[in-house]
């Protein structure tokens, strides 16, 4: 922040009343706290400052209005925190696609690596394994899950819109389509470099060993492998399958299911927070227990609402835009203060215990995701930290009322307007 030296106050006196007009129209106000001012409110009686003459793309710089002409009051600059699966190649193949964004795309994301995969109907993911966790959330349609634990207990679970699954890092799974146009979900690794291409496949590890080696393996006679695929599938069409009960008959045997289910209906929860500006549902280890090292919270907000002034204080998050636009501030010490426009598609990346806020800006309810790399998930709220504080000091340092402190929202209120 700028400082006005002793000299630029000799200047001041000595230039007279001009000076002082002058350094009366650039002072720091109310909602435009910082000297020089900030954004475009310099620009007053000189528009031509804000327009841009050389090379631009108005369909991009139009879905950006924050970066574009940025809030008076924000500050400073912010890592990059917005990234985008809509231009994130896809690898499609028969039977769906698939894209990603992690570290290598977005830098700030550290401990989380988004993909975003579609699989027709009947539609598979090969049977693969990773050396990461991995989390999902279905956006559209239904989805088969296969996986298995160290112990031999085989799962089998439809998950449908709104629901989770979570395998552990290790254990080996396999997904396929199955509603009426297939599906498509959003996967989550505990890992912002994980790649969704690098993967352990079942086909690449047996077109690799010989011919002998499996047969003494499998029990059975080297020729009965004569026809495995020689490169990896990834995604590929299948048929349909039978009824849940009988898959998960044939995959369970004997040994039964693991103690821990694979999939949360997240959508179908209860809210942990409801108020008349939206809702928020909430998974972690305490409701989702196979959920070790993700927790997430689905939030909804209404047109004008606001997801409040927070921030977390276990982990980074990482949010994803299913519907609707807003726009994120973010708040660093500095102080630092950026806002960003999101719409449906578009990835968010706040670090640990930076402040931030998320408006809905559209004619519409905005939805989307806050994901976690914790067992558990946690927020501290500026409002109910400020209630819950002796409101004599809170008056001090805010220079306001204690009668205006009384009245701030105590309950933790999460979505506002409440």
């Amino acid at each position: 922040m700028d400082k006005v030296s002793r000299r630029d106050v000799l200047v001041s006196t000595a230039a007279g009343g001009l000076m002082t007009a002058a350094t009366h129209a650039h002072a720091a106000t109310f909602g435009n706290p910082d000297l020089p001012p900030q954004g475009a409110i310099n620009t007053e009686g000189n528009p031509s400052s804000t327009t841009i003459i050389g090379p631009n793309n108005p369909v991009i710089s139009g879905q950006f209005p924050a970066a574009l002409s940025p809030p008076p009051t924000d500050v400073g600059s912010l890592p990059m925190f917005w990234a985008s699966f809509n231009n994130a190649p896809r690898r499609i193949q028969n039977g769906g696609w698939a894209r990603q964004v992690t570290q290598a795309d977005f830098q700030i994301s550290e401990e989380i690596a988004g993909v975003n995969m579609r699989l027709t109907r009947g539609g598979i993911r090969e049977l693969h394994w990773h050396v990461f966790a991995e989390w999902a959330f279905v956006t559209k349609g239904s989805c088969r899950i296969t996986t298995i634990d160290q112990d031999g207990r085989a799962n089998v679970e439809d998950v449908h819109q709104g629901g989770l699954w979570y395998f552990p890092a290790g254990l080996p799974h396999s997904l396929q389509g199955i509603g009426e146009d297939g599906c498509e979900f959003i996967l989550c690794f505990d890992n912002g470099h994980a790649s969704e291409y690098d993967t352990l496949l079942v086909n690449e590890w047996m077109a690799h060993t010989p011919p002998e080696v499996l047969a003494m393996n499998f029990a059975v006679p080297a020729e009965s492998f004569k026809n495995i695929p020689l490169h990896d599938l990834y995604i590929f069409q299948g048929k349909v399958p039978g009824p849940l009960a009988e898959d998960q008959q044939q995959a369970q045997g004997d040994a039964g299911p693991p103690t821990l289910r694979s999939s949360y209906p997240l959508s179908e929860a209860a809210p942990a927070k409801k108020t008349r500006g939206g809702e928020v549902r909430i998974a972690d280890s305490s409701n989702f227990p196979a959920s070790k090292t993700i927790a997430a919270a689905l939030v909804r907000i209404h047109p004008k609402g606001m997801r409040e002034m927070h921030w977390h204080p276990n982990a980074d998050e990482w949010l994803y835009i299913i519907e609707g636009e807003g726009e994120l501030t973010v708040f660093e010490t500095g102080p630092k203060v950026v806002t960003q426009n999101f719409n449906a598609g578009d990835i968010g990346y706040v670090k640990r215990s930076q402040g931030h806020y998320l408006r809905n800006t559209g004619l519409t309810d905005m939805v989307y995701l806050e994901v976690f790399r914790s067992s558990y998930f946690s927020d501290v709220s500026l409002s109910d930290w400020l209630a819950h504080t002796p409101r004599a000091m809170v008056a001090q340092t805010l220079n306001v009322s204690v009668e205006t402190i009384e009245r701030f929202p105590n309950n933790k209120p999460v979505i506002l307007p409440i």
